[in-house]
This record gives C-alpha cells, structure tokens and sequence, in this order.
C-alpha cells in the first residue's frame, strides 16, 4: 500500500502536520517539512506564477497568492489559468501529505468552477484529501479572495506513483 495505514480519529480536531488527523498519529516532520517549502518555493513554475506553498498537511494544504499585474489578462481580471493552477496545486499537495516516503502523484483529472472574478488582492486556495488509496487518490479545493469569498472551486484525480517521489534527504514522517 502506497498511503500509510489508516487508523482511525483521533477524537481531537486538532489539525496540522504536527497535530493527529483522520490517519491516526502520523505527524509529518518539521524539518522535512521545512525542506519541502524551500525546495517547492523555489522551483520555476512557481517562481514564475508566482505563488507560495504555505502549507502541508497529513490531509490537506493551502497554497497562497497575492494578485500581481502578470496574473490578469486583457478584460482586467486574473486569468483563469491561474486559477486552474492554484487548485491543482492546492489539491496535488493536499493528497500528497499521508502518502508514504518516496512515493509521488500525477494529476489525470482537473475539474472545476469558476464563481467569481478577482482583479486584486489575495488568493488562497485551501486543499482537502478526500480519498487516498494504493493507485488514486482523490481531493478538492477551495479558493476563497482576501474578502472570504468563494472565487472557485475544483477537484483533481491524481494516479499514484511509486518510487517518484520528492527526494528531499530528511525522513517525510517523525
């Protein structure tokens, strides 16, 4: 199996990579986790875009983006495929947390709505696992502007892929 065993709630609500979540007690670690955000903040898609890796999660992930003049198009508004963009990422990252060392994804599948144009200000797209099994793995994403409000909505089905994973020299997992 590919994604780490579930074991059950924890019972706590609590949240985050260092908190229990819906896979039992497995804490993602902090250095990894350190390591992950440099490595992916720098990379050149998201140099470029740009936008920023803010956070993962064993079941989830969010991703931020503060509205620049190379992310509207010619009617004044972001651009849609920034948009699209931030919701594969948000859902790429959220379904990545709980799989095990080594091991990566590639989106087969991207669908989403588009519910509100935003011409400024900041954009955060928050990931969500819905599902993660040996070969698919499937998670949503929300994107919400600097007002709280829903500018769209998306999901993504991503193929499991062993041996690809992000090779970062720290343990994924403490």
């Amino acid at each position: 199996m590919q994604f780490l065993k579930y074991t059950g709630p924890t019972g706590t609500g609590e949240r985050g990579a260092s908190s229990p979540s819906r896979f039992g007690r497995m804490i993602l670690n902090p250095k990894y986790l350190e390591e992950l955000y440099r490595t992916v903040n720098a990379s050149p898609f998201v140099s470029h875009l740009p936008m920023r890796l803010a956070e993962v999660r064993i079941d989830g992930a969010r991703v931020e983006l503060e509205v620049a003049r190379c992310h509207i198009q010619p009617f004044g508004i972001v651009h849609g495929g920034v948009i699209a963009t931030l919701v594969d990422t948000a859902t790429f990252w959220a379904g990545f947390g709980g799989l095990a060392d080594g091991v990566g994804l590639v989106n087969v599948d991207l669908k989403l709505n588009y519910l509100e144009s935003v011409t400024d200000g900041r954009l955060v797209a928050e990931g969500r696992l819905v599902r993660g099994g040996r070969s698919v793995v499937y998670a949503e994403a929300t994107i919400l502007d600097d007002r709280a409000r829903l500018v769209a909505r998306g999901a993504s089905t991503m193929m499991v892929l062993p041996g690809k994973g992000i090779r970062l020299g720290v343990a994924k997992f403490v």
